[in-house]
Protein backbone atom coordinates (compact mmCIF):
# COMPACT_ATOMS: atom_id res chain seq x y z
CA UNK A 1 0.00 0.00 0.00
CA UNK A 2 1.42 3.55 -1.28
CA UNK A 3 -1.22 5.31 1.00
CA UNK A 4 -0.01 7.80 3.90
CA UNK A 5 -2.63 9.37 6.03
CA UNK A 6 -2.03 13.17 5.49
CA UNK A 7 -2.17 13.53 9.54
CA UNK A 8 0.08 11.01 10.20
CA UNK A 9 3.19 13.66 11.25
CA UNK A 10 0.98 15.95 13.23
CA UNK A 11 -0.70 13.05 14.89
CA UNK A 12 2.58 11.31 15.77
CA UNK A 13 4.32 14.77 16.19
CA UNK A 14 1.65 15.75 18.84
CA UNK A 15 1.25 12.18 20.69
CA UNK A 16 4.98 12.73 21.17
CA UNK A 17 4.51 16.30 22.83
CA UNK A 18 1.56 15.09 24.84
CA UNK A 19 4.14 12.47 26.36
CA UNK A 20 1.70 9.65 24.65
CA UNK A 21 3.56 6.21 23.84
CA UNK A 22 2.82 6.02 20.39
CA UNK A 23 3.09 4.21 16.90
CA UNK A 24 2.00 3.76 13.29
CA UNK A 25 0.34 0.63 11.43
CA UNK A 26 0.41 -0.43 8.09
CA UNK A 27 -3.21 -1.69 6.22
CA UNK A 28 -1.50 -4.57 4.32
CA UNK A 29 -2.86 -5.47 0.22
CA UNK A 30 -0.85 -8.70 -0.34
CA UNK A 31 -2.83 -8.21 -3.50
CA UNK A 32 -0.36 -5.38 -4.78
CA UNK A 33 3.19 -6.51 -3.81
CA UNK A 34 5.22 -8.56 -1.31
CA UNK A 35 4.71 -8.45 2.18
CA UNK A 36 8.67 -7.58 1.84
CA UNK A 37 7.78 -4.38 -0.31
CA UNK A 38 5.47 -3.34 1.84
CA UNK A 39 7.29 -3.55 5.14
CA UNK A 40 9.76 -2.08 3.26
CA UNK A 41 7.49 1.36 2.60
CA UNK A 42 6.31 1.11 5.81
CA UNK A 43 9.47 1.46 7.65
CA UNK A 44 10.19 3.87 4.98
CA UNK A 45 7.20 6.72 5.88
CA UNK A 46 6.65 6.19 9.99
CA UNK A 47 6.60 2.38 10.61
CA UNK A 48 9.77 1.59 12.45
CA UNK A 49 10.48 1.22 15.97
CA UNK A 50 13.14 2.38 18.34
CA UNK A 51 13.87 1.37 22.03
CA UNK A 52 12.99 4.60 23.21
CA UNK A 53 10.25 3.76 25.78
CA UNK A 54 7.62 5.49 23.57
CA UNK A 55 7.56 4.16 20.38
CA UNK A 56 5.48 1.27 20.11
CA UNK A 57 6.74 -1.16 17.33
CA UNK A 58 4.57 -1.14 14.04
CA UNK A 59 1.10 -2.45 13.55
CA UNK A 60 0.45 -4.77 10.71
CA UNK A 61 -3.43 -4.27 9.92
CA UNK A 62 -4.08 -7.64 7.88
CA UNK A 63 -7.93 -7.49 7.74
CA UNK A 64 -10.62 -8.46 5.03
CA UNK A 65 -9.95 -6.58 1.99
CA UNK A 66 -12.23 -3.61 1.51
CA UNK A 67 -12.47 -3.03 -1.85
CA UNK A 68 -12.28 -6.86 -3.48
CA UNK A 69 -11.82 -10.41 -2.26
CA UNK A 70 -12.09 -11.03 1.56
CA UNK A 71 -8.90 -12.81 1.42
CA UNK A 72 -6.70 -10.71 -1.23
CA UNK A 73 -7.36 -13.83 -4.14
CA UNK A 74 -4.79 -15.60 -2.46
CA UNK A 75 -4.80 -19.44 -0.59
CA UNK A 76 -4.07 -19.45 3.02
CA UNK A 77 -0.63 -20.73 2.55
CA UNK A 78 -0.14 -18.14 0.52
CA UNK A 79 -1.55 -15.46 2.95
CA UNK A 80 0.89 -17.06 5.60
CA UNK A 81 3.60 -16.80 3.20
CA UNK A 82 3.06 -12.97 2.41
CA UNK A 83 2.44 -12.27 6.40
CA UNK A 84 5.66 -13.97 7.15
CA UNK A 85 7.31 -11.95 4.40
CA UNK A 86 6.57 -8.53 5.65
CA UNK A 87 6.72 -10.02 9.32
CA UNK A 88 10.82 -10.82 8.64
CA UNK A 89 11.91 -8.24 6.57
CA UNK A 90 10.48 -5.75 9.21
CA UNK A 91 12.48 -7.75 12.29
CA UNK A 92 15.33 -7.47 10.40
CA UNK A 93 15.11 -3.83 10.33
CA UNK A 94 14.03 -3.04 13.42
CA UNK A 95 15.45 -6.19 15.30
CA UNK A 96 11.43 -6.85 16.87
CA UNK A 97 8.63 -8.52 15.24
CA UNK A 98 5.40 -6.15 13.90
CA UNK A 99 2.34 -6.73 16.41
CA UNK A 100 -0.51 -8.32 13.95
CA UNK A 101 -3.65 -6.69 13.81
CA UNK A 102 -6.68 -8.87 12.72
CA UNK A 103 -10.24 -9.97 13.85
CA UNK A 104 -10.19 -14.00 14.24
CA UNK A 105 -12.83 -14.65 11.50
CA UNK A 106 -10.30 -13.19 9.05
CA UNK A 107 -8.11 -15.19 10.44
CA UNK A 108 -9.18 -18.30 10.16
CA UNK A 109 -10.84 -17.84 6.65
CA UNK A 110 -7.86 -16.07 5.32
CA UNK A 111 -4.67 -18.10 7.10
CA UNK A 112 -6.65 -21.35 7.84
CA UNK A 113 -6.01 -20.03 10.97
CA UNK A 114 -2.58 -20.76 11.16
CA UNK A 115 -1.13 -20.66 14.43
CA UNK A 116 2.82 -19.57 12.86
CA UNK A 117 2.82 -16.04 14.77
CA UNK A 118 1.56 -16.81 17.88
CA UNK A 119 5.15 -17.32 19.27
CA UNK A 120 6.77 -14.14 17.65
CA UNK A 121 4.44 -11.51 16.87
CA UNK A 122 2.56 -9.59 19.49
CA UNK A 123 -1.42 -10.04 18.74
CA UNK A 124 -3.99 -7.00 18.54
CA UNK A 125 -7.60 -8.52 18.08
CA UNK A 126 -10.35 -5.97 16.80
CA UNK A 127 -13.45 -7.62 18.67
CA UNK A 128 -16.08 -5.12 18.89
CA UNK A 129 -18.02 -6.77 21.69
CA UNK A 130 -17.70 -7.21 25.79
CA UNK A 131 -15.69 -9.80 25.64
CA UNK A 132 -12.59 -10.01 23.56
CA UNK A 133 -13.79 -13.51 22.20
CA UNK A 134 -11.82 -16.67 21.00
CA UNK A 135 -8.76 -15.59 19.55
CA UNK A 136 -6.96 -17.33 16.42
CA UNK A 137 -4.31 -20.06 16.98
CA UNK A 138 -1.36 -19.65 18.74
CA UNK A 139 -1.99 -16.74 20.40
CA UNK A 140 -2.92 -17.62 24.08
CA UNK A 141 -3.49 -13.49 25.32
CA UNK A 142 -3.80 -10.46 23.30
CA UNK A 143 -1.65 -7.20 23.54
CA UNK A 144 -4.31 -5.14 22.44
CA UNK A 145 -7.55 -5.40 21.75
CA UNK A 146 -9.86 -3.42 19.41
CA UNK A 147 -13.59 -3.05 20.99
CA UNK A 148 -15.12 -0.45 19.58
CA UNK A 149 -14.91 1.50 16.38
CA UNK A 150 -15.91 4.34 18.38
CA UNK A 151 -15.27 5.83 22.19
CA UNK A 152 -14.94 9.36 23.50
CA UNK A 153 -11.98 10.45 21.54
CA UNK A 154 -11.70 10.37 18.38
CA UNK A 155 -11.65 7.24 16.74
CA UNK A 156 -11.58 3.49 17.69
CA UNK A 157 -11.30 2.52 21.35
CA UNK A 158 -8.53 0.03 22.40
CA UNK A 159 -7.45 -1.64 25.57
CA UNK A 160 -3.46 -2.34 26.58
CA UNK A 161 -3.89 -5.60 27.83
CA UNK A 162 -1.34 -4.30 30.99
CA UNK A 163 -0.77 -0.96 33.32
CA UNK A 164 0.48 1.65 32.13
CA UNK A 165 4.41 0.75 33.14
CA UNK A 166 3.74 -2.55 31.46
CA UNK A 167 3.14 -0.90 28.44
CA UNK A 168 6.45 1.51 29.12
CA UNK A 169 8.65 -2.08 29.49
CA UNK A 170 7.19 -2.99 26.35
CA UNK A 171 7.75 0.04 24.09
CA UNK A 172 11.17 -0.10 25.66
CA UNK A 173 12.37 -3.78 25.78
CA UNK A 174 9.37 -5.13 23.22
CA UNK A 175 8.18 -8.50 25.12
CA UNK A 176 7.49 -11.87 22.73
CA UNK A 177 3.78 -13.04 23.21
CA UNK A 178 5.16 -15.22 26.53
CA UNK A 179 6.39 -12.47 28.18
CA UNK A 180 10.16 -12.89 27.50
CA UNK A 181 12.55 -9.74 25.87
CA UNK A 182 12.84 -9.97 22.47
CA UNK A 183 16.50 -8.74 21.74
CA UNK A 184 16.96 -6.81 19.18
CA UNK A 185 19.88 -8.54 16.66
Amino acid sequence: SAYISPTFNSQYTGATKAGLIRGGYHFAHPDSSSGAAQAKYFLAHGGGWSGDGITLPGALDIESNPSGAECYGLTASAMVSWVKDFSNTYKAATGCYPVIYTTTSWWKSCTGNSATFGSTNPLWIANWASTIGTLPAGWEYTSFWQYADSGPNPGDADLWNGDLAGLKRYAFLVLDTKGHTNHRA
